[in-house]
């Protein structure tokens, strides 16, 4: 799974009420609001950027309902939120039930921001010389963009001293700064200010040397076909891979016929000049999806976003991995590729592309009407290496997405409970990824085998240092802590929100790239393959006049649970530990389980959620030979 990292100006305004005595000139009163220690690993500088560079600025801004965005988001993803007591105060509150998933404007009015936060901010911006045109509202008019704002006036306003960071292993090039400070009277307004601290690594999938040569792969597929079934084992040996044939006839979406391919749709964000190519897609279609004729029907539609390029004679791994995998989980399902430039990239004038490439990406999908109702991204970071402030305004937006009726999926990651787990002191803490951290998306952990299933060694897991527990995980994630116990005690914050949600299988899935095929490990892979799942639900329930499923988590850990597969065995090694136990019930490596596709098929036809179901799920038997 690539890893890689983009950047945010947030600035969180909040209306100066009572107690927040504003002077006439307190523009000037600059106090740090985040600052390292040192440069963050790995990256150099190469000196300041040349006079005349601008950069875009991002401002979040508080909104005037403190928490009417996730308590619509409750309602709308929870068919018993009747029963809950909301913390947001009525009359403001407004009232929405199951199913039914906001419009763009609806959310645009729950994440509005008191006028006087507007006028607080932009008045700042007056000072600095920023001219109102280059001031826009974005993101569900939760935030500002401020476009073409020079490094210089950036350093004024910011008490930033911007420098040119090189990454010395990817050779990722940005504009960041080490620290940077607010005014006072706006610490209490504004959470977060990118690109400023929040330095972007990339960090690649664990991909084996292995080779399956193209012959044998097509003999392979020709064996499925005729034989009905998949030949190969999910086991994990080194003669044997994973395909889209294997995953469908385990994840029991065989025979599943899409027929809402006209109102239901899949994106695939992806990055850093990772593109898909046709002729590969199609190629994997020939060899594991035989009974799409001509395998060209199998197609996808890309859309470029903030700069982001298209050139399918250079496709990468991840972007091919991500669209072969969803392409042949959910044909005919329209799939949408949204190539994201930023982090690092330059344009055809030699200049750095603007912008933050999560925040453009997301932007992209909010202004639209009509969005994917599911949306695969394989691409995090550890959570310690991004401003809480950044992090926190980021997973809002995936909020967003979901009350409107997206279902986000991202990987847990790649490395257990974690890698390079020492701090500056030699304390070791076990490693959270961040955006899977956010508790308003899904993450998606890894597996390996059958009959049954295991934990795959390198499922990423564990507990956010930054998000509390979400309320839809007491109960579950509670039942783990008791069983756990003190082991790893210290190493990991038992009040934090647990990942992953749920899994699939990870290891050994054979890719074509570059009409070569290759193999490959990573919850980059199991994220595309729950992704495929999702869209044939969505597709399901459009099909019989049902709302699309949205935000995914809360029904799955409610009646959800009893259509998953609970993986029992197996655990996550990391920071020189054993790591977590997969156990009964949620675990911090395999979630709730891997999905079974009928089941929750009869499970989310039912309009109100039947409880929790907690208990073991029945072991998948292969079909008699």
């Amino acid at each position: 799974m690539r890893y890689y990292w983009l950047y945010a100006l947030s600035f969180l305004t909040v209306t100066p009420l009572a107690g927040f005595a504003t002077p006439l000139a307190p523009w000037c009163d600059l106090r740090v609001k985040h600052v390292w220690s040192a440069v963050p690993a790995n990256w150099e500088t190469l000196g300041c950027p040349s006079a005349g560079t601008t950069i875009d600025l991002y401002i979040a801004l508080n909104p005037h309902q403190e928490n009417a965005l996730i308590d619509a988001l409750y309602q709308v993803s929870d068919p018993k939120h009747l029963r809950h007591v909301h913390l947001t105060p009525a009359p403001l509150a407004p009232s929405f039930t199951y199913g039914a998933h906001l419009s763009k404007e609806q959310v645009a009015e729950l994440v509005r921001p008191h006028p006087d936060t507007l006028e607080l901010v932009t008045s700042w911006l007056a000072y600095h010389g920023v001219r109102p045109s280059s001031i826009s509202t974005t993101h569900g008019g939760a935030w500002l963009t401020v476009s073409n704002v020079l490094v210089s006036r950036a350093n004024e306003m910011l008490g930033a001293s911007y420098q040119l960071y090189r990454h010395s292993t990817v050779n990722d090039t940005i504009i960041r700064t080490v620290s940077y400070a607010l005014p006072e009277v706006l610490h209490a307004h504004i959470q977060a200010v990118a690109p400023t601290t929040f330095f972007a690594s990339t960090r690649t999938a664990q991909q084996t040397a292995r080779r399956r040569p193209v012959e044998a792969a097509a003999v392979l597929a020709e064996t499925e076909a005729v034989s009905g079934k998949p030949v190969t084992v999910l086991s994990g040996r080194d003669d044997e891979v994973v395909t889209s044939s294997e995953l469908r006839w385990l994840y029991k979406t065989s025979a599943y016929v899409p027929t809402a391919a006209d109102r239901n749709a899949l994106g695939v964000f992806g990055y850093h000049n990772e593109y898909p190519s046709q002729t590969d897609l199609t190629e994997y279609m020939t060899y594991f999806r035989s009974d799409v004729q001509p395998a060209s029907l199998a197609t996808f539609t890309v859309e470029l976003v903030n700069g982001g390029g298209y050139d399918p004679n250079t496709p990468g791994v991840e972007a091919s991995i991500n669209v072969q995998y969803v392409s042949a989980m959910a044909y005919p399902t329209p799939i949408i590729f949204y190539s994201i430039g930023g982090i690092g990239e330059w344009s055809d004038s030699g200049e750095l592309l603007p912008g933050d490439a999560y925040l453009e990406g997301i932007e992209h999908l909010l202004r639209k009407t009509d969005i994917p109702q599911t949306v695969s991204i394989s691409y995090g970071t550890y959570e310690h290496t991004v401003p809480r402030e950044y992090a926190t305004a980021l997973c809002v937006l995936f909020a967003q997405l979901g009350a409107r009726g997206v279902s986000v999926l991202f990987p847990s990651g790649d490395n257990g409970v974690g890698k390079n787990c020492e701090d500056a002191s030699g304390n070791v803490r076990f490693v959270p990824e961040f955006p899977s951290s956010c508790p308003y998306l899904t993450s998606v952990g890894g597996t390996t085998e059958y009959e049954p299933e295991v934990a795959a060694p390198l499922s990423g897991g564990g507990f956010s240092d930054y998000f509390p527990r979400p309320r839809y995980q007491d109960v579950a994630v509670s039942a783990f802590l008791e069983r756990q116990g003190t082991q790893y005690a210290g190493l990991y914050n038992p009040e934090g929100r647990g990942i992953p949600d749920i899994a699939a299988q990870a290891l050994i899935f054979a890719v074509f790239v570059g009409n070569d095929d290759r193999l490959m490990d990573g919850t980059s892979c199991s994220t595309p393959t729950v992704a495929g799942v999702i869209s044939l639900l969505n597709d399901y329930l459009i099909t019989n006049g049902r709302p699309p499923l949205g935000f995914l988590n809360i029904r799955l850990y409610d009646d959800g649970f009893a259509g998953l597969n609970d993986i029992t065995s197996g655990s996550n090694p990391g920071c020189g530990t054993d790591g977590f136990s997969a156990v009964s019930g949620w675990d911090p490596v395999t979630g709730l389980g891997t999905p079974d596709f009928e089941k929750l098929q009869n499970i989310f036809m039912t309009p109100l959620g039947g409880g929790a179901g907690q208990g073991n799920q029945p072991k998948i038997r292969r079909p008699a030979e």
